[in-house]
């Protein structure tokens, strides 16, 4: 309600200092348009301005012509006019005391003015104070509708600067969101094209060292012309030391076979006659049992009581 009456105050202001332009503007051609007075012992008169030139033959002939009046001649006053009196004219004599006493008869008039003019003071005053009052009350109102007002206006300016703010911000978030997007494909060119032409550069020169267009001079020939002789020498002692290093290890393998035989025979001899000597310990165990079995059975006979005769 308060924004509502804001702006048809602000509409009502506008239209006034409009129409107030407005008139300015009007006052202001009028003065331009209209002419000014001609200079002493000069006139004006009217002139053909159109385009095309039209002769006024309609006009009047003027003549200048001078008269001189008499002078004022002194007049006398004019009498005074006294109507002339109707019916018959009568008179009284009133002496002092006979109508009223002024002093009693002054003081309920008295009473009356004083009293109408205290009673119109305390409405005068009482009015004021209401006046007063009602001011007050409106200079109250004005504050609060002011600070209204302006908590309104403040409220409307927080609003915009946070709207401001954000739509800042979301500017600035996607600015940055495409820089990194940028730097990404950057990034991702960047690796691309490295791996890329260093794959190409070393498959490239891989397949011109294979086709044999780079070569090291000193290996081509140490390959073509010292390695076969050198290679051919030492394949040759090579062979010759295999073949001895072939009947040493061939005589090694025969004598660790030979004496891995005789130990393996000598451990069978030994476990036979481990087995053998358990054997024989197990029946003399048994023997024994049986002979412990046979005596306490002897004695258990021997101690068993007869049955009484009948």
């Amino acid at each position: 309600m308060i924004q509502e009456r804001d702006e048809k105050d602000k509409m009502a202001r506008s239209q006034r200092s409009m129409q107030a332009t407005a008139r300015a503007a009007e006052e202001t051609r009028a003065k331009m348009a209209r002419t000014p007075p001609p200079v002493q012992g000069r006139k004006h008169a009217e002139a053909n301005t159109e385009v095309f030139l039209e002769v006024l033959s309609d006009r009047v002939p003027e003549e200048e012509a001078g008269v001189q009046t008499e002078a004022m001649m002194d007049r006398p006053p004019e009498p005074i006019f006294v109507p002339q009196p109707s019916g018959t004219d009568r008179s009284t004599q009133i002496e002092a005391g006979d109508l009223f006493d002024f002093d009693f008869e002054v003081s309920p008039l008295l009473d009356v003015l004083v009293g109408k003019t205290l009673e119109q003071s305390l409405l005068e005053v009482a009015q004021e104070d209401e006046l007063a009052a009602i001011r007050a009350k409106q200079d109250e109102f004005d504050a609060v509708r002011t600070a209204e007002l302006s908590e309104v206006q403040r409220l409307e300016a927080e609003v915009k600067r946070r709207f401001a703010e954000k739509q800042r911000r979301k500017d600035q978030e996607a600015a940055r969101l495409k820089r990194e997007a940028d730097v990404r494909e950057k990034i991702a060119a960047t690796a691309f094209a490295r791996s890329y032409l260093g794959s190409l550069r070393r498959n490239i020169f891989s397949q011109l060292h294979d086709s044999g267009h780079f070569y090291d001079t000193v290996r081509r020939e140490m390959e073509q012309f010292i390695m076969p002789g050198l290679l051919q020498e030492v394949a040759s002692r090579m062979s010759t030391r295999q073949e001895a290093a072939r009947g040493i290890t061939d005589d090694l393998l025969a004598s660790a076979l030979e004496l891995g035989k005789k130990k393996y025979e000598d451990g069978l001899v030994a476990e036979a006659a481990k087995a053998k000597a358990l054997a024989e310990a197990v029946e003399a165990a048994r023997l024994a049992a049986e002979a412990a079995t046979a005596a306490a059975a002897a004695a258990a006979a021997a101690t068993e009581v007869p049955p009484p005769s009948e």
